[in-house]
């Protein structure tokens, strides 16, 4: 079904282009990967400016947590929706959009002088990110044919790392010499300027079919995962079992399942039921969701290692987590991942970069405990496999559905991620407080987090055990991390293994 969909040449005017070498297609992959760094560098800016924002705002903690979330939330709720639109509207015209719309609401999240304000420009930015996380990705499957697609790929990919380390970086930065609403500011040139180059360079394409618009999909897809996704985040902070947590999970959960019974009847669906069928995009979700567990929840215990156990203070911790994204740009970069895809095959190249993703995990709980050498060694690992494993689990995905459908199958990449890593951040996080709570001396017993049980502890002995404590809880929760990314690259390569035996 999907070789035949994708093969088929459409001689319908505004049809999806068959790949071929545009000229213009590393120009094009530049723009794009433009307007990915503006999204991306705003997942992470915002971190460092939370002690600027609760001064001078007044913010309370949950309104910070609101302003973080506030933009992941609408993104990921979106993502589905946003790649089904794109399909059916025309991929360049939502890119555009979303550079738009991003923009505008930097602009008002600059200038906010109350949270709620700065809140709902977030909210407002998360539009404008879930569009362009959906076409860009759905750009480049269009422009390059499956020759250079994967180095296309492995450079998309590039800038996700760049985007993720720099954040830190650049909002310290901004607030050494500004005040906080330049890491907002920032934004609007890149925007301005990808916009330009979108409408002047970028080819549109869209899905040649003109399929009815699914609503009633695009509203259960967008009710559902907001649900799970708010579910995710705010287990944390009022605990699993809460009835908040609860309902909305439950209500997240029964509108997907919904999503899904509608999706099978449905004669013109967003999302086709019939993919998971496939061997080879079964096993590239399964996959992906793994790596994302493991990345996601990794990387925010990484960040609490380096602050809580070795006290560095949170410029130093970014500055200590670049050597990770400069080996995945380096490596995307110079075209290793894509040399190596055709070489040893998708699914030894995502089994052996999961692996060294593993092992970097694992080096980092054992051999970071006491210093940054071994977690340097850790990064390094994880850095290579990210690498290696990036670019062959996004072509996995995208070459098992139609190009004409290159948008929602950008969704169900971006959507992956988005879940994935906060199901890492809330399982680990679980696994590491259950630690540190069996660990803690009798003194600080109850305590919810480091700082509480340290305030408890009278003795020098008391502070050392209680930092033991939290430093096991982040080893077991890292080796659970790395246990888990393994088993994902396991069942990755066997299910596409499999996959490929069939069409042999």
């Amino acid at each position: 079904m999907t070789a035949t969909a994708a093969e088929t040449p459409s001689p319908t005017t505004g049809a999806d282009p068959k790949p071929h070498r545009n000229p213009t297609r590393w120009l094009v992959l530049g723009v794009i990967c433009l307007a990915q760094l503006t999204v991306l560098l705003d997942n992470t800016v915002l971190t460092v400016a939370i002690p600027s924002l609760t001064e001078e705002m007044g913010a309370s903690t949950a309104d910070i947590q609101w302003m973080i979330n506030a933009y992941s939330l609408v993104q990921a709720g979106l993502l589905l929706t946003a790649g089904s639109a794109a399909d059916r509207y025309g991929r360049k015209k939502l890119l555009a959009a979303g550079l738009a719309l991003f923009g505008l609401g930097s602009l008002a999240a600059s200038v906010s002088g109350t949270t709620g304000q700065l809140i709902a420009a977030r909210a407002g930015m998360g539009i404008g990110g879930a569009l362009l996380m959906t076409t860009t990705l759905a750009v480049v499957v269009q422009v390059f044919d499956d020759e250079e697609r994967p180095k296309a790929i492995g450079l998309w990919g590039a800038v996700s790392a760049l985007g993720f380390a720099g954040g830190p970086i650049v909002g310290g930065a901004l607030l050494n010499h500004f005040w906080w609403g330049s890491i907002f500011l920032i934004n609007l040139p890149v925007a301005v300027l990808g916009l330009l180059a979108v409408l002047k360079w970028v080819p549109e394409s869209k899905n040649p079919s003109g399929d009815r618009p699914d609503l009633l999909g695009a509203l259960l897809s967008t009710i559902g995962m907001t649900g799970v996704v708010f579910a995710i985040i705010s287990g944390p902070a009022h605990g699993w079992t809460s009835a908040r947590v609860l309902t909305s999970a439950f209500v997240g959960l029964v509108t997907l399942a919904a999503f899904a019974l509608w999706e099978r009847r449905c004669p013109y669906p967003m999302l086709d039921m019939h993919f998971f069928r496939n061997s080879r995009f079964v096993g590239a979700v399964s996959g992906g969701i793994l790596v994302a567990f493991g990345m996601g929840g990794s990387f925010f215990l990484l960040g609490q290692h380096l602050q809580l156990v070795l006290h560095y203070d949170p410029l130093e911790t970014g500055l200590r987590m670049t050597p990770l994204a400069l080996v995945i740009v380096v490596l995307n970069f110079t075209g290793v991942g894509a040399r190596l895809l055709p070489k040893i095959g998708t699914p030894a190249a995502i089994a052996g970069g999961m692996g060294l993703l593993a092992a970097g995990l694992a080096a980092i709980a054992t051999l970071g405990a006491d210093g940054y050498g071994g977690m340097l060694l850790g990064l390094i690992l994880m850095g290579v496999g990210i690498a290696i494993n990036m670019p062959a689990m996004a072509n996995a995905i995208m070459s098992a559905i139609p190009p004409e459908k290159a948008g929602v199958g950008a969704g169900v990449n971006g959507t992956l991620q988005e879940t994935g890593n906060g199901l890492g951040v809330a399982v680990l996080g679980a696994v590491l407080n259950s630690r540190f709570a069996a660990l803690i001396p009798a003194v600080a017993t109850g305590a919810g987090s480091l700082p509480e049980a340290l305030g408890h502890a009278r003795t020098a002995a008391d502070r050392a055990a209680v930092e033991d404590a939290f430093a096991s809880g982040l080893q077991a929760s890292q080796l659970v991390g790395a246990c888990a990314v393994l088993a994902g690259g396991i069942l990755a390569a066997f299910l596409l293994r499999r996959a490929e035996k069939q069409a042999a």
